[in-house]
């Protein structure tokens, strides 16, 4: 850690701690506090809302740390955070309104709707712009600058000439191109621009009166800071750990990808709203709506091994226990419909680069203790009945575990990626001797990657088996050569 850093994490700790103070003066902060202000310290996340829903009501909403470090303006329930992308899932509810009224349907090509097309859009689907596989090229560039002068005939003109990047149907690939495409057919059926008919069919039924459409060059009252750790080189978004103030503007006809500006009580008026009918009127426009598209081989695409999947406009956790509806936003903001456990879990932060879509599962642990990570959450099934195993034996004897349950059952295997992180889980529930074992049974289980030895090797250091690490980093080093963890190791001990 740079000494910048160092000064700025120490500061950011006493502020955070200081302010704590002051955001429970007569209460003492429950667990998910807790459970926040130290992803906080741990990401260097400014300012975070919360807001809980469960069995149909507000459960719990959060305010923690700064809406702005310039002037150590403390967050509240007042201040609007953009949520950038998550913006797309009101776009599908007024496609799904669109269709409860009969004036489209989904499986239909939007070349019915919207004429001023190529020839080779023609065959895709409204559905297949909403989920991300319909293959058109994308209107922006790779540092995410839209294409053109700024104007939106522009950028239309320019993308309408660009090659389409595969088959409508091929494979999931986010693209903002759709998005515009399902602005303009809202704003033709409709008569009146998208962003007004989102804000009287959703805005206003919600009694949403936090929440706007704009970007930073707006002024909006009580508006949160924006910061952000990613930096875009030449095209590839890199963090640098270092918080910068961040700015993003969206012309007007880009704000069907992105552009709302709320806060965590606004959206879960929002989701309270559209799951007791007042935004969308059956059932199964929901469920229609929260179906994960599939592709052309029968698959399903996403962003990652979270969000592995995508529905109308929502990010879908696809998994056999309790999967989810997720939109993201900017790397800042994220919120977890579970539809089977009657639970919504909504995280705002003003930092880019916090991502807290990979800890609301967490969050959500706190109302379902078998979401909790500790309890085995996320694991899969044989590395479960591992851990079930160990866990009988007090995490003795791993290898003899692991050959018991493959002479069981030879299809019994694991994967390096899924062993190697569940290791470092542990190591966040301070089980750093458990994880040890964790870590020593994929070298055996995978002696040609590099990365095993060198978590392993790193491991062992923290708990001060210095010649035993330096066997492994060795050993990882000779793998890749090139990996600068084990080199600083070895050159610090003395032995490269």
């Amino acid at each position: 850690m740079t000494q910048t850093k160092s000064i700025f994490a120490g500061l950011f700790i006493v502020c955070l701690a200081l302010f704590s103070k002051q955001l429970y003066p007569q209460k003492t902060p429950d667990s998910i506090d807790l459970f926040i202000q130290k992803k906080m310290t741990e990401h260097n996340i400014p300012g975070v809302q919360l807001a809980v829903i469960r069995n149909g009501k507000l459960e719990k909403l959060g305010n923690y740390g700064f809406a702005n470090l310039e002037y150590k303006v403390p967050t509240t329930a007042r201040n609007i955070f953009s949520i950038n992308s998550m913006t797309k899932a009101f776009v599908g509810i007024a496609i799904m309104q669109l269709q409860e009224e009969g004036k489209l349907n989904i499986d239909t090509p939007f070349f019915k709707y919207l004429t001023d097309v190529p020839n080779e859009w023609r065959s895709i689907s409204i559905k297949q712009l909403l989920s991300n596989i319909s293959g058109l090229p994308n209107n922006i560039d790779q540092t995410e600058r839209v294409l053109g002068d700024g104007s939106e005939n522009s950028n239309w003109q320019l993308v309408k000439n660009l090659p389409m990047e595969f088959s409508p149907g091929e494979r999931f690939s986010y693209n903002q191109t759709g998005y515009l495409i399902l602005g303009r057919i809202i704003t033709q059926l409709t008569g009146k621009h998208f962003t007004d008919f989102i804000r009287e069919r959703q805005f206003a039924l919600s009694n949403m009166t936090s929440t706007y459409f704009g970007d930073c060059n707006d002024i909006i009252a009580n508006n949160a800071g924006s910061y952000s750790t990613i930096v875009n080189i030449e095209g590839k978004w890199i963090n640098d750990g270092i918080l910068h103030n961040s700015f993003a503007a969206f012309p007007l006809f880009f704000r069907a990808s992105t552009g709302i500006y709320t806060t965590a009580e606004d959206l879960a008026k929002w989701l309270i709203a559209l799951q007791t009918g007042k935004l969308l009127k059956s059932q199964q426009s929901i469920d229609q709506m929260f179906e994960t598209a599939k592709l052309n081989n029968g698959q399903i695409g996403g962003f990652n091994k979270l969000t592995n999947g995508y529905a109308l406009g929502w990010p879908t956790v696809v998994r056999d226990e309790h999967p989810a509806v997720a939109p993201v936003g900017g790397m800042r903001s994220a919120l977890f419909l579970y539809p089977k456990d009657s639970l919504s879990v909504i995280v705002l932060t003003n930092l880019q680069g916090a991502n807290p879509e990979w800890f609301i599962d967490e969050i959500a642990g706190f109302y379902i203790p078998d979401m909790k990570a500790e309890n085995g959450f996320g694991l899969s099934p044989n590395l479960k009945l591992l851990r079930q195993e160990l866990i009988k034996r007090n995490f003795r004897d791993i290898k003899t575990v692991f050959k018991t349950l493959k002479n069981k059952n030879s299809s019994f295997q694991l994967e390096e990626a899924e062993v190697n992180g569940w290791g470092y889980q542990l190591i966040g529930e301070n089980k750093k001797n458990e994880a040890l074992q964790v870590f020593e049974l994929n070298t055996c289980l995978f002696r040609d990657s590099w990365n095993v030895y060198d978590s392993y090797g790193e491991t062992l250091a923290s708990l001060g088996f210095r010649k035993e690490a330096i066997v492994n980093y060795k050993k990882s080093l000779k793998l890749n050569p090139e990996n600068t963890g084990a080199i600083k190791f070895l050159e610090a001990a003395g032995d490269k």
